[in-house]
């Protein structure tokens, strides 16, 4: 029997003969975690003194810039990569052009770290020459099959590619409260991509999996959620407009609880490949809903939202789909490894502690940032390590 793909029943690329650059999830997945296991334990060193990277950044948004630039665009190429292949019927890019649009990121990355060793404009040509490449390889599948349903992809691409170009500019020029406007900006657009992701495939996997009737996705819940975040992600633009910035974050946080009233979230404990995915997904309206209560409340940091966002929400549904898509797409049953399950639980333990942290004594703080640190690295060491012989080797069933 032919297996068929995890995201669409057809496309049926010319195998490269490396296995690793067969699709784009294959580097991508690989090359994002192992920068995610290096990339907060640096932070912590240099939080306390031991690094200095980031150049014209500075330490505090090099580590905020290379979470959303870096670790985050490298789980979006892999994915966008393998998944509109699968959508348009056409392939986006494999083997040398792959290695090539792979080592730009790398190239970001180590620019990024050395730039202050470097000559000043050349980590922002290197960095921001990578979003505007992978924008370009996944708009020609789509432009050219009319795939108006995936349009918004290639935009919220190129707007994350204006967001790279406009934190490095401002960086430059020692404006580092504009390169936080950018990269709220940046963080809002990857949100967007995730209640798109999730509205489409979460409710439809878990259907699949549990066989429970009724588990569906709502469009009206749908449309009316990613409108709210839409509306917010233009709010942050302009500051006089935090009042109801304030007010459109906690009406998306009840929308998008809303929306999961329809999913089945009640069953799927015994499935680690789903309630990782249910996880993340629940971190996008707990961080708009702290984002509203620290405008009210003292006593509630903002850095808790934010980081309900990114360690919670990105982390968590970055690693639950890079554990599917690399089974399914390397033609494994949808299992993951004991190594797999325990990553989901370690990262699920390092985005409640760096949520919680804030709320830690001063004196206890570190201590939190810690834990949660070493829990992240984990979680990403167990999935290199569960996942690098499947990812580098020929599908399980020869397509």
């Amino acid at each position: 029997m032919v297996s068929r793909s995890l995201l669409s029943p057809h496309a049926a690329p010319t195998r490269p003969a490396l296995p690793l650059l067969e699709k784009g999830f294959r580097p991508f997945f690989l090359a994002g975690a192992a920068f995610a296991i290096l990339a907060v334990p640096l932070w912590l060193l240099a939080l306390t003194g031991g690094l200095q990277p980031g150049g014209a950044f500075g330490a505090l948004q090099w580590h905020a810039h290379e979470m959303l630039f870096g670790f985050s665009t490298a789980i979006i190429a892999g994915f966008l990569l393998t998944a509109i292949s699968n959508w348009c019927g056409r392939e986006t890019v494999t083997g040398c052009p792959l290695a090539a649009l792979v080592g730009l990121w790398v190239a970001g990355r180590a620019a990024l770290f050395f730039a202050s060793h470097l000559p000043r404009p050349l980590p922002f040509l290197l960095d921001a020459s990578f979003l505007p490449a992978l924008a370009i390889v996944c708009a020609a599948p789509i432009f050219a099959v009319r795939s108006r349903r995936n349009y918004g992809f290639v935009g919220l691409l190129f707007g994350l590619a204006l967001a790279n170009g406009a934190a490095h500019w401002f960086a430059l020029r020692g404006d580092l409260e504009t390169v936080r406007l950018a990269h709220r900006f940046a963080l809002n657009l990857i949100v967007v991509m995730l209640v798109i992701m999730t509205g489409r495939v979460v409710p439809m996997f878990t259907r699949n999996a549990t066989r429970v009737s009724w588990i569906r996705s709502v469009p009206w819940l749908e449309y009316a959620s990613l409108a709210a975040i839409v509306l917010l992600t233009l709010c942050d633009l302009v500051p006089s407009a935090d009042k109801l910035a304030v007010i459109l974050s906690a009406v998306a946080a009840t929308l998008l609880l809303a929306r999961m009233r329809f999913w089945g979230t009640r069953h799927v404990a015994r499935l680690p490949l789903l309630w990782i995915l249910h996880v993340g997904t629940l971190f996008i309206p707990l961080g708009l809903a702290l984002r509203a209560f620290a405008a009210v409340f003292a006593n509630i940091p903002l850095s808790s939202s934010l980081h309900a966002l990114t360690a919670g929400a990105i982390g968590c549904l970055t690693l639950g789909m890079m554990a599917r898509v690399s089974l399914g797409h390397t033609g494994r049953m949808l299992e993951p490894a004991r190594s797999a399950k325990w990553a989901f639980v370690s990262l699920t333990g390092a985005a409640l502690i760096r949520v919680g942290a804030p709320f830690l004594p001063s004196t206890h703080y570190l201590q939190g940032l810690t834990v949660a640190s070493t829990l992240w690295s984990a979680a990403f060491l167990l999935f290199v390590v569960g996942y690098l012989k499947i990812l580098s080797s020929a599908r399980s069933d020869a397509r």
